[in-house]
């Protein structure tokens, strides 16, 4: 299988697996959720040490620890994660999985709007459309609620911030992953010492089950990420981009499909240009990619003979 392929195959299972997270977080009830959030924190990196364990790769870790910036730029990624974690936890098993998929839906254009404001990037026009589109869309969606949907504001602007640390870090993602399950480790454990003293946790009193669900928490969290690491290096970054919508669609059908969730005309309103943002967004991504390629394949053609093997 060509390796093109098979990055493909990885990123549609990576994201597939993210999609399909809103039916394994209401398993583990009656856990909390932040509960929950302790132990996805301690058996992520039990998980990943596994990983680099079988891998035999630990020799980044000395290397790191010579870089300090590095290192504090993870632990603001931990804590930035930790949020995210958190409030995509409680939204899902509180009934919010459609407000939960609209914070990735519009992810994209808070990652734009952070690198003009933060990166001093410049916007192409129809950039500034899909971003104008998107904010007019949260606007219809707020008084559709009665509120502004804080759970999909804070998931967005969460992984928008956590991607943005995770890229100025440029540390590899299981590494990364270890580093920062590692800094939450003693917070985690701490939380869940203190339920276990006021004899609410329910890890081991509510059958083998149910602990097993707990510890594939942090199972489920290693490897979707392991995969699109291996998506990423086999295929172009704009495959990954429109993989990424993978994720929300099923997330949204879940919410429709699976949980019911009530969704007026006024907010079918608003999703809709959402997507419409995202397909505007898309579009102006794909075609300057296109023109990218071909301005390189024109240059490399109208190098003088010889100039191309240096």
């Amino acid at each position: 299988m060509p390796e093109s392929r098979r990055g493909v195959l990885y990123g549609i299972a990576a994201y597939g697996m993210w999609g399909l997270f809103p039916l394994y977080w209401p398993l583990l009830k009656p856990s909390g959720a932040l509960e929950i959030l302790a132990h996805r924190m301690v058996w992520s990196l039990a998980a990943v040490v596994v990983i680099l364990a079988v891998r035999r790769h630990w020799s980044w870790f000395r290397e790191l620890l010579r870089t300090p910036k590095k290192l504090a730029l993870l632990a603001l990624a931990a804590a930035i994660i930790t949020v995210n974690w958190g409030v995509y936890i409680y939204a899902v098993n509180a009934g919010h999985v459609v407000e939960s998929a609209l914070g990735y839906f519009i992810n994209p254009l808070v990652s734009v709007l952070f690198g003009v404001v933060l990166l001093k990037e410049r916007l192409r026009p129809w950039q500034w459309g899909a971003v104008g589109l998107g904010a007019v869309a949260v606007l219809l969606l707020a008084i559709d609620y009665g509120r502004p949907p804080w759970i999909a504001l804070t998931l967005a602007a969460s992984f928008g911030t956590y991607g943005l640390v995770k890229k100025i870090a440029q540390v590899g993602a299981a590494e990364s992953m270890a580093v920062e399950t590692l800094v939450l480790l003693l917070p985690a454990l701490g939380y869940l010492a203190f339920l276990q003293g006021q004899g609410q946790n329910t890890f081991g009193t509510e059958g083998l089950g149910h602990a097993l669900l707990l510890v594939g928490a942090g199972v489920i969290t290693a490897i979707p990420l392991l995969l699109f690491t291996a998506s990423a290096l086999r295929v172009p970054l704009t495959t990954v981009g429109l993989l990424q919508y993978i994720a929300p669609v099923l997330q949204f059908l879940v919410g429709i499909l699976v949980v019911h969730e009530v969704m007026p005309a006024s907010r079918w309103v608003g999703f809709a240009i959402v997507w419409l943002a995202l397909s505007v967004f898309t579009w102006d991504g794909l075609r300057t990619a296109r023109r990218s390629r071909r301005a390189v394949r024109e240059s490399v053609t109208a190098q003088p003979a010889g100039m191309t093997s240096r």
